[in-house]
Parts: structure tokens; C-alpha cells; sequence
């Protein structure tokens, strides 16, 4: 599963490319995007805040992906 952090980084991009096309519905999808990375971002926050385990699981599974990416 993936952190709020990488939550947050999914929506500050399709904030940065909604920058670069004009306005219409690209944009507006993209600005739509934004916003439902961000919801999920706190959804996972409030998740790790209310059940502590999952913060060091995501630890851990981050340390896995680390090493395999290493080999």
C-alpha cells in the first residue's frame, strides 16, 4: 500500500502538468485527479494515525522494495 507521502506526490503532478495545458477539460480532470490524491493522502494518514502497525508495515514493505530494487 502505498504512504500518504506518495499520495501527496501524485497530486502535486497532475497539479504541475494541469499548469501546462490550457484550460478545458484536461485541466479540469487533472485538477479533479489532484483532489482525490489529496483525499487519499488523509485517508492514509488518518488510517496510520489510528492503527500504528501499519505505519512500521509500510516501513517494512518499503525496506523490501529497497532491496529487491538493489539486486
Amino acid at each position: 500500500m502505498k504512504t500518504a507521502a506518495e499520495y501527496s506526490k501524485h497530486a502535486e503532478e497532475c497539479r504541475v502538468l494541469a499548469k501546462q495545458v490550457p484550460e478545458g477539460e484536461q485541466r479540469n480532470q487533472l485538477l479533479e485527479m489532484a483532489k482525490t490524491w489529496d483525499t487519499l493522502s488523509a485517508e492514509r494518514e488518518r488510517l496510520v494515525r489510528n492503527r500504528s502497525e501499519l505505519d512500521s508495515a509500510e516501513e517494512s514493505s518499503k525496506a523490501r522494495m529497497s532491496s529487491i530494487r538493489q539486486s
